[in-house]
């Protein structure tokens, strides 16, 4: 389920990659590898999952979830065709603070995390998960291992995200993941029109957690 980011373009420029960085979490293997052009692609693999860059091979699983979007801040990057995946994904690729939701065993693609950053160390953070895969953890496992990355390699400090008052499936997963509820901004965003045509205005969460409390979050409870 999502976390949308109001107004967010997702976009972000290469990062060089200097060299190649890994290192073991509970949450998984996570390593930057180095790519041709220096750009720096990121995988991140957990037990049940590998979060890595969205490739061609994942249109048909995208327009699965994509063809038909259930949250309203996702209405405006509905699909209908194999070409508008296709440059989706090759969007998607231009950015390496969004990643690929993947089954480890199959490759197949189950949904999608991606995060901005806002310098010069907090990071709003989102994901979309297919409706099929839902009950099963896979959120959970994807967004912890996603935000503990953010934490631990891209210097993150402060890690958020906005959710849908009504959407109580990743308000829950926030709590979850030891987010904390900051508010709720009273009609703050316009998704899409009310029948009469006139914006239909959300109210909307933010959930938050910084470096030093999910830090002691998952010592607790790896001890």
């Amino acid at each position: 389920m999502p976390i949308q980011l109001p107004n967010c373009p997702f976009h972000r420029p290469f990062c060089p990659a200097h060299a190649i960085y890994p290192f073991m979490r509970h949450t998984g293997k996570i390593i930057l590898h180095r790519k041709k052009y220096n750009v720096m692609t990121t995988t991140i693999t957990t037990e049940r999952l590998c979060l890595r860059p969205f490739m061609e091979k994942d249109a048909a699983a995208l327009l699965t979830y994509l063809g038909n979007p259930r949250v309203n801040c996702f209405k405006d990057q509905q699909l209908s065709a194999t070409e508008d995946a296709l440059r989706y994904i090759a969007e998607r690729q231009k950015n390496d603070l969004c990643l690929a939701i993947c089954l480890k065993d199959t490759d197949e693609l189950i949904g999608e995390l991606f995060a901005e950053k806002e310098e010069p160390d907090t990071y709003g953070v989102g994901w979309h998960l297919n409706q099929l895969f839902e009950g099963k953890g896979y959120a959970f496992e994807a967004a912890r291992a996603f935000i503990s990355w953010l934490f631990d390699s891209e210097g993150a400090r402060r890690v958020y995200g906005y959710v849908e008052s009504d959407n109580l499936r990743s308000q829950n997963l926030c709590k979850r993941l030891g987010m904390r509820y900051e508010g709720c901004f009273k009609e703050f965003i316009s998704f899409v029109n009310n029948h009469d045509g006139t914006p239909k205005y959300e109210d909307t969460c933010i959930y938050a957690i910084l470096k030093k409390e999910w830090s002691t979050k998952e010592t607790n409870q790896h001890n």
